[in-house]
């Protein structure tokens, strides 16, 4: 009984438990199933507070900054804008007329938008008045915040109003001057702009780069060479070609008087004085002296922010920029610190300093994060370890060993592009990864290769002078010299081609104003029954020659005169309405009176054919094939010593009628040129067929 009532007993302590096993099994199942949403719901509220607390570490450093100079200038843009200048944009702000709180940052400092930072610094500040945001080039936002002012409309003209290259300064310049004009104005200024830049008008650029004052450089090479010689080359060509053009009027001189080379002294003093006044003009014209509108920084802005890095890494072994966004949490720091202290104390391990600091071309590093690392070494006091420059901008990761027994080159160019450039995801996240990016990079520090010896990199490659990087180099430097030999070709080739243009204009001039047949060529191409018209074309020629030759007749002599005054009367009513006859005795008295005004010695033109020119000697020609009779004439020279005596009458100057060449039933009606009273005198001499001219005009 006692058995049985033992194990009654222990059923009913079973049962008992029963109902306690399912309520405590219950409440498992119900927190498990609340904790699910909760750690989901911690998650997400983890990850906003990241991003906030990220935006509001960036925003409160600003507005204590702020809070201590309403201008706030970054160390890290020391080529573009030092921080000296903070007076310059001081003194602007003043214009607007309201408090203004100005931040002048890198252009990607804003993880969303310029207007959420200026918010986010509004909040932190806890002041009204105009926020403006300022990169490198220029105005890129502004806010304002319990007042009234036309920020967007000021931001608009500085767009639109200036140029790329205007930079920061003048660029706030512009915007304050917009915000004192008021909202009306400034907002037609703002449409105004915009209008203009839409259609086409846009502001011209305020600076020439190194390869602009190269051309010019070069174009002044060329001008000082080029100018002077081509004055040499040309002109006395020109004045040659235009005092010798057809139909130009004979120059001028004086009896008794040599023609003087002072005019060649002349040329030479104004080739001389033309390049004196090309090198003086051209420093002028060409005044530029800088390719920005930047300063140049001096020694505290150019080391600003490497003290500022340096100092904080002396204090922890990771220094994060506070004007950046924040890339590591709490944990991820705490991590890092930890690898940090492990790799510290493992074998050939050593210090380790993590500089989160963005890398721009407008640092005193200049973008190269070699230089940027060596440099806060230096700032340490030359200290050994393992620098790791990570850029919180961008999520580049670079890493240099100095003093460390570490495979240097490995860490330098072995490191995976995952790590030193990020991949896909990483470019997505706002943090770039970065606090998983670098305890990878701390698994392969551990797992680098040690060395027997120290070893550390070469020096890194010199950054250009931030001081003079803006600096133009000098108009008369480099292509210079080589614009002299350019100017050089370019005056002889320019010559050529205007030698050429001036021969094809005298050609054109000749067709209209064709030139004598010269002296010596009359026997052989004079025609023996020359047509009316060549009789015309020919007398206007040589009439015009002789007008030419002849000028005023200041140097003319007797002879030349009567020849002269011979010819014009047959030609006094014009060439176009005279017969063959009074047409050949033109051709004959002008060439005689040219070759008077030259000082020739002829007297008599060729009795065969007047038309040969002047005669040498005379001499008995058969000149009828129908009589055989003789006569004494005087002969060219072809006539003289050229020609057979059957050849004579062939020869013979024979003229056509009243008419023309042919008569009215279409036959030749030729005629002796000599069987015409007037050209009869001819062979006799000029002087005999001059007053023969004025018998018969005088009789006509």
């Amino acid at each position: 009984m006692r058995t049985a009532a033992k194990t009654n007993d222990a059923v009913r302590a079973q049962l008992l438990t029963l109902p306690t096993l399912f309520t405590l099994l219950a409440l498992l199942i119900t927190a498990f199933a609340t904790a699910a949403p909760a750690a989901q719901a911690a998650q997400a509220a983890g990850s906003t507070a990241q991003s906030a607390t990220s935006t509001d570490t960036q925003a409160a450093y600003l507005a204590a900054r702020l809070r201590t100079d309403p201008v706030y200038i970054t160390d890290q843009l020391p080529r573009e804008i030092p921080q000296s200048t903070a007076p310059a944009f001081a003194k602007l702000a003043q214009r607007t007329g309201v408090p203004t709180y100005v931040l002048l940052l890198p252009g990607e400092a804003a993880t969303t938008t310029g207007a959420d930072l200026l918010d986010a610094v509004h909040d932190r500040l806890g002041k009204d008045g105009l926020y403006v945001l300022i990169d490198e080039s220029s105005v890129t936002d502004a806010r304002a915040y319990g007042i009234k002012a036309p920020a967007e409309d000021a931001v608009t003209v500085t767009f639109y109003e200036l140029p790329y290259d205007a930079g920061p300064l003048r660029s706030f310049e512009r915007f304050a001057d917009a915000i004192a004009q008021g909202t009306e104005k400034a907002a037609a200024r703002a449409d105004a702009a915009r209008e203009k830049y839409d259609a086409g008008d846009e502001p011209a650029e305020l600076y020439i780069g190194p390869s602009d004052r190269e051309n010019q450089s070069l174009l002044t090479g060329i001008a000082i060479a080029g100018v002077p010689l081509l004055i040499l080359l040309l002109v006395p060509y020109v004045r040659r070609w235009w005092h010798r053009r057809p139909g130009a009027a004979p120059r001028k001189q004086a009896k008794g008087k040599s023609k003087k080379p002072s005019g060649t002294w002349i040329l030479a003093a104004l080739a001389l004085a033309t390049a004196v006044a090309i090198a003086l003009t051209a420093p002028l014209l060409f005044d530029q002296t800088r390719s920005s509108a930047s300063p140049p920084p001096r020694a505290i802005d150019l080391n600003a922010r490497l003290d500022r890095v340096a100092a904080g890494l002396a204090e922890d072994p990771v220094y994060a920029d506070p004007e950046s966004p924040r890339v590591l949490d709490d944990g991820q720091l705490r991590q890092l610190h930890t690898r940090i202290e492990k790799f510290g104390s493992s074998k050939g391990g050593g210090p380790v300093f993590v500089a989160l600091v963005p890398q721009t071309y407008a640092d005193e590093s200049e973008a190269d994060e070699e230089a940027f690392a060596a440099a806060v070494r230096d700032k340490l006091g030359g200290k050994d370890g393992v620098y790791i420059v990570a850029d919180p901008l961008d999520g580049y990761i670079n890493v240099f060993n100095y003093g460390l027994r570490l495979d240097t080159y490995s860490l330098l160019f072995d490191l995976p592009e995952s790590i030193a450039y990020g991949d896909a995801k990483s470019d997505e996240a706002d943090d770039h990864l970065l606090g998983e990016r670098l305890d990878d990079l701390m698994d392969i520090l551990d797992k680098t290769d040690r060395t027997d010896e120290p070893t550390t990199p070469g020096d890194p490659y010199p950054v250009t002078n931030p001081i003079t990087e803006d600096d133009l180099p000098p108009l008369y430097y480099g292509d210079f010299w080589s614009g002299l030999i350019v100017g050089a070709l370019a005056a002889l080739l320019f010559f050529g081609l205007a030698a050429a243009t001036l021969g094809i204009v005298r050609k054109l001039l000749l067709r209209r104003n064709p030139e004598p047949i010269p002296t010596e060529l009359l026997p052989q191409v004079s025609p023996a029954a020359p047509s009316l018209s060549y009789l015309r074309d020919t007398a206007k020629t040589e009439l015009r020659a002789m007008t030419t030759a002849f000028g005023t007749g200041e140097t003319a002599d007797a002879r030349a005169r009567n020849r002269y005054d011979a010819t014009m009367l047959l030609a006094n009513d014009g060439i176009d309405d005279l017969r063959p006859v009074p047409l050949v005795a033109i051709i004959v008295l002008a060439r005689a009176t040219r070759d008077a005004l030259a000082h020739g010695f002829a007297t008599r033109c060729c009795g065969v054919n007047p038309l040969h020119g002047a005669a040498n000697s005379s001499r008995h020609v058969r000149v009828s094939t129908e009589d055989n009779r003789r006569k004494m004439l005087p002969l060219c020279d072809r006539c003289l010593n050229d020609t057979a005596p059957n050849d004579y009458p062939a020869l013979l100057l024979t003229l056509p009628g009243p008419d023309g060449d042919l008569d009215s039933d279409g036959d030749s009606d030729r005629t002796p040129y000599y069987e015409d009273d007037l050209l009869a005198a001819a062979p006799e001499g000029f002087t005999k067929l001059g007053r023969k001219v004025r018998e018969s005009t005088q009789v006509h």
